[in-house]
């Protein structure tokens, strides 16, 4: 009977110690150990990288392992790697000591090891015997993408180092200048057959994230077959002509014509060739070619082409695939050991080196420097009399010494190819290694021999002054020291990012990871548009690169032939792709990830072609996991800066100008102009389009005109290629008067909302808009000779006045400009924290706001909290108001029309608005193209399929806005299959509205069966039955979630713990009493079972394995048959052996 303060304390103090017991960092006075750190409580033991989940389920240490130092082995098989003795006697201890036992070469186990120490005779033998069809793993860490970890037939080899094969280094990521790799062995029975049948090296000649060769030539490989097949004039038998290629190895072998000779050849009639730059073939005949050409499609096999040409890196690729494409993989892997020797002995062959002669300055440098200082002292001259601002001589200066740069660069290049020493017999290697793609490219060459060019401050400004000397004639100390911070950067840059980049791609598998092929076809009529891809004028991706391997969706039909190139739910091949392409379309309709309809994961036709095969996708592929892999391996090659528009120093020369490709008659669409008083034809408006069409008024091409852009054709002109259709001052975007009138200024206030510089020299006085706080909103009006006003404009912040008040104007005048750079966009944010924006679905900083419904435009003057309000007027009188944020540069003008979901003022947009306003479609294609504008800037090729399993995850959530009759609540996030379900199952039911003599209750919902049953029992007793009506189904919103939410709201709480928030997750599960129902991959590999993928996937597993007696006969006769057929080979010595037939 202790008092009651006592034992109220000892149940609080018992109830902190359970607290403290389950999770001490919740606590407010954490327990403290001996050393001051927290005690490690119940959940610190599962979360976190340390934790449970991540450290023990889904990371573990396996025995039989070993790692070395990698060095190339290029005397290896494409399927083989060199093991040193010593790591093989430790990996295959087991199965040696099995097999000494076995043979009896010892008794007990202790014995055999004892052998194994003493390294005795037998076990060498036995050891040889052991690791015959047996493979081992490698990996290279950081393992980004599934190359990362490939099968090979282990070599023995001496030393202690691993040897590599130097055509899969690229897979791996490796080089050998001390990289280590580990070795894995597969263990059971099943493993070996995996590892051989899909790990092994071979298997893995194509990139699953783009379909590229990602086993091809590098280095000096390439080095190697470019310097065999450049041609070069007068060289030693220039223009002999041979009757086959026969003698034109003889005479090479005589000394009668070198490698570089121009000669002619001639080749079997029904030979196809395939020259420079052409996709199509010629056929046979007289050929003109070069020895070194003649020698390099020796050794390619017979059935394929003839190359006539210079072979670079990305030719090279492009002979792997049409070997893959024409003969199969068993020719592929021939040809790359083929090629990596013929690569090898001809760069030692050529005795190539480089040396500070090789690199020549060009001689017109000097005056090409002496004009640029010229023009950027005029441009300082002109600043100082005010006819410029600061901001447009600077953008001029810079453009100035791109501009030498890039002149510079041309003469060093031509000097390099004209390289005419020894009497024109001399290769320069620079060149050589840039041009083939062996190694560097022009801007390291640039560096060299050219100018380094325009370096950036810290702050990611460029500085104004130049590098004008190169690496060749060296640096002044003043260049050396602005140069150190863009390197320093660079370094510091790169160890952020690799952190970063293995974060998005952890993100990215654990909202994909259950996405697997569950089905051949999910039934659905939807699809995606998809067409060529434009960057300005160049076309990016072709037709036929958009559309290759992916399921069509109606039929395709050549409208000149009438033939069907493609029927709806066929896989367009790339042949296919090639005819609907040169049919002249520029967009198709077909299937795709982000319309699949399956319940779980995907099917087969909305997937398409399995990029690293060229087959269709086959059931059971993890293609979510492959999707994280492909866009997640890339993030450490993309930037890490935001870059501000002047930013990097790698800026283009700003374009200025549109000319017309192709010939045709010009059509304006949605512009206005007016003639200025100079006579010229101005454009007011901001997105209108010059379309030009053929004679049958067909759409050739169409241009996008800037507002601001002198037009240099009439409608109607017929223009031919090359002609201007207009121009454009680029550094500045023009305010320009719609109509005539007498100027008034208003809210422009001196010192408030502009400020005056007066310039000494000119007297000039520039009024430039200043950021203002107040409810100041600087526009200028034109009024009539009465006072009316006839039209106003707002001056953004940053804007320069070109007008004084009361002035008179005509229309067209330049009322105001505002420089390109602060047009609203300060900074564009690029690289891998643009992609994680993206993919985080997060609002960017300073948006742009867009159009809510479709309409015109109407100003209001009056405004709401000191902003102004944008009036959209749609046609049936709706008016929706849009405010607009102080200083912000509208894009468009009174009486324009808008569609919903364009941006009325400058800046990014916000994906949550695209999708509220224009719906799931936009914002998909949004998404997409914006995540693969980022990568394609960069030069990274990645299939849009990948992107658009992420976007369909981001979008699978449901928000139930009203609940209807359905036993949901409102506000609940739902998967979408889950809430059709929902409302699936209230069609079988009805609501009770009149209760009757039943036991129901008003506004039950039950099913249609049970309420017939009651009834009948109630009729049958005499009494009144009850009636109901069709139940009210439940209505929900798409919703757009960043991919840690998705992750975090999977389905799985097992996969969600294992994520992030392991705490909370499973709390929330405990009381909410979920169940996991196992269907992803994480969740199966946590509880340790086979994964729901590929070999565990459930038509393997219930596939029953049957022997079939008389197959087994006939590989056995196969077998023998090659086997005679190789000694007669061997007995007869023939030039090559039969290729050996695949079979079954």
């Amino acid at each position: 009977n202790a008092p009651e303060v006592i034992i109220r304390n000892e149940k609080r103090m018992l109830q902190q110690s359970v607290d403290a017991l389950f999770d001490n960092n919740r606590c407010k006075r954490p327990v403290l150990g001996s050393s001051n750190r927290p005690l490690k409580s119940l959940t610190d033991m599962i979360k976190g990288k340390q934790g449970r989940f991540r450290e023990n389920l889904l990371g573990k240490r396996v025995d039989y392992s070993a790692r070395s130092v990698i060095v190339v082995g290029p005397e290896l098989s494409l399927n083989q790697c060199g093991l040193p003795k010593k790591i093989a006697l430790e990996l295959f201890q087991p199965f040696i000591i099995r097999r000494l036992k076995e043979l009896g070469h010892a008794d007990t186990i202790k014995s055999a090891k004892r052998m194994l120490e003493r390294r005795d005779e037998d076990v060498w033998d036995i050891l040889d015997e052991v690791i015959t069809n047996h493979p081992v793993l490698l990996n290279r860490a950081p393992t980004l993408h599934r190359m990362g970890i490939q099968a090979f037939e282990p070599v023995l080899v001496e030393g202690n180092a691993i040897r590599v094969h130097p055509l899969v280094c690229k897979g791996f990521n490796a080089d050998f200048d001390g990289d280590q790799m580990a070795v894995h062995l597969p263990l059971s029975i099943e493993a070996q057959v995996e590892a051989t049948t899909l790990i092994l090296s071979t298997n893995n000649i194509f990139s699953p994230a783009n379909g590229a060769p990602i086993i091809s030539a590098s280095q000096d490989i390439v080095m190697g077959c470019y310097y065999m097949t450049v041609s070069k004039p007068d060289r030693l038998g220039h223009g002999m002509i041979f009757a086959s290629t026969d003698e034109v190895h003889l005479a090479f072998l005589q000394g009668k014509v070198v490698r570089h000779t121009q000669i002619k050849v001639r080749l079997p009639r029904d030979k196809r060739v395939k020259g420079e730059g052409s996709d199509d073939y010629q056929m046979g005949g007289l050929v003109e070619t070069t020895v070194g050409r003649v020698m390099f499609n020796d050794f390619l096999p017979p059935q394929m082409a003839f190359y006539n040409m210079t072979m670079k890196s990305r030719d090279l690729s492009n002979v792997i695939a049409d070997c893959y494409l024409e003969l199969g993989k068993e020719a592929t892997i021939t040809l790359l050991d083929s090629m990596k020797e013929t690569g090898f002995r001809e760069a030692t062959a050529s005795g190539m080196s480089f040396a500070t002669s090789d690199l020549k300055i060009p001689p017109s440098k000097e005056k090409i420097l002496a004009d640029s200082e010229a023009t950027v002292l005029k441009q300082m001259k002109l600043y100082d009399r005010g006819i410029i601002t600061n901001q447009e001589r600077y953008n001029k200066v810079l453009d100035t010494w791109m501009g030498a740069r890039e002149e510079i660069t041309k003469d060093m290049m031509q000097e390099l190819e004209n390289d005419y020493r020894e009497d024109g017999k001399y290769v320069n290697p620079i060149f050589l290694m840039a041009q083939s793609g062996a190694r560097g490219g022009v801007e390291q060459m640039r560096q060299l021999a050219g100018m380094r060019g325009l370096m950036s401050k810290p702050n990611g400004e460029i500085i104004e002054t130049p590098i004008k000397a190169n690496f060749c004639e060296g640096l002044t100390v003043l260049e050396y020291f602005s140069s150190t911070h863009g390197a320093r950067k660079g370094l510091a840059d790169t160890a952020l990012k690799t952190a970063d980049s293995g974060y998005l791609t952890r993100k990215l598998a654990d909202v994909c990871q259950n996405m697997v092929i569950t089905q051949h076809d999910c039934g659905t009529t939807q699809g995606i548009t998809r067409g060529v891809v434009y960057r300005g004028e160049k076309v990016e991706v072709s037709l036929a690169d958009a559309i290759r391997g992916r399921v069509s969706r109606t039929n395709i039909v050549n409208p000149i032939t009438d033939e069907v190139i493609v029927r709806e739910g066929e896989m367009i091949t790339i042949e296919m792709a090639r005819k609907i392409q040169a049919m002249g379309l520029e967009k198709i309709q077909v299937r795709s990830p982000m319309t699949c309809e399956s319940e779980l994961g995907l099917c087969q036709l909305c997937y398409g072609m399995d990029l690293s095969t060229g087959d269709e996708v086959e059931e059971g592929l993890a293609v979510g996991i492959i999707a994280a892999q492909s866009i997640g391996e890339p993030g450490t090659q993309l930037t890490m800066r935001t870059f501000h528009i002047g930013g990097t120093a790698h800026r283009d020369v700003e374009e200025s100008e549109i000319q017309a490709k192709r010939a045709g008659r010009v059509k304006y669409a949605r512009i206005r102009s007016v003639v200025n008083s100079e006579g010229r034809n101005v454009v007011l408006t901001r997105n209108g389009e010059v379309i030009i069409l053929d004679a049958k008024d067909r759409e050739l091409e169409k241009y996008t005109i800037p507002s601001g852009a002198t037009l240099m054709v009439n409608e109607n002109d017929e223009i031919q290629p090359g002609q201007t259709v207009c121009q454009w001052d680029p550094h500045s975007v023009p305010i320009l008067a719609e109509v005539g009138g007498k100027v008034r200024f208003e809210d422009c206030i001196e010192g408030r909302s502009y400020r005056a510089e007066k310039d000494p020299q000119s007297g000039f006085v520039r009024r430039t808009i200043i950021e203002h706080k107040t409810d100041l909103h600087p526009q200028i009006i034109l009024e009539d000779g009465t006072g009316k006003i006839l039209d106003f404009y707002y001056l953004p912040e940053g804007a320069n006045i070109d007008v004084d008040e009361g002035a008179l104007v005509a229309a067209g005048s330049v009322l105001a400009k505002t420089p390109r750079e602060s047009g609203g966009t300060q900074d564009i944010t690029g690289g891998l924290p643009r992609v994680t924006e993206l993919f985080e679905a997060r609002k960017p900083k300073d948006p742009a706001v867009i159009a809510e419904i479709d309409g015109e435009i109407e100003f209001v003057p009056e405004r709401k909290r000191g902003k102004r309000v944008v009036i959209v007027r749609a046609d049936d009188g709706t008016e929706v108001e849009h405010i607009i944020p102080h200083g912000k540069q509208l894009l468009v003008h009174a009486g324009e029309r808008v569609v919903a979901g364009d941006a009325l003022v400058r800046g990014p947009l916000v994906p949550h608005d695209i999708l509220r306003v224009s719906g799931t479609e936009a914002v998909q294609q949004y998404l997409l193209h914006e995540i693969q504008n980022v990568y394609r800037s960069q030069r990274v090729e990645i299939d849009d399929k990948h992107i658009e399993i992420v976007v369909s995850q981001m979008l699978r959530k449901l928000k139930i806005e009203n609940v209807g009759d359905t036993n949901s609540l409102p506000g609940v996030l739902v998967d979408k299959f889950e809430f059709r379900k929902l409302n699936e199952d209230l069609k079988e039911c009805v609501r009770i509205t009149n209760v009757g003599d039943s036991e129901f209750i008003e506004g039950d919902v039950v099913p249609i069966s049970t309420l017939e049953e009651v009834n009948a029992h109630i009729e049958a007793a005499g009494q009144t039955p009850s009636t109901g009506a069709k139940p009210r189904s439940a209505t929900a919103s798409v919703q757009l979630l960043g991919i840690t939410k998705a992750a975090v709201q999977s389905e799985s709480f097992i996969s969600a713990a294992s994520f992030q928030e392991t705490t909370k997750v499973l709390t929330e599960a405990a009381l909410a009493g979920k169940e996991d129902t196992l269907v992803g991959l994480k969740e199966n590999v946590i509880l340790g079972h086979l994964i729901p993928a590929g070999t565990g996937f459930r038509t393997h597993q219930e596939a029953e394995v049957r022997i079939r007696p008389e197959a087994l006969e006939e590989l056995q006769a196969e077998k023998e048959r090659i086997l005679a057929a190789r000694m007669d080979y061997l007995n007869e010595q023939s030039p090559e052996p039969p290729a050996p037939r695949t079979f079954e």
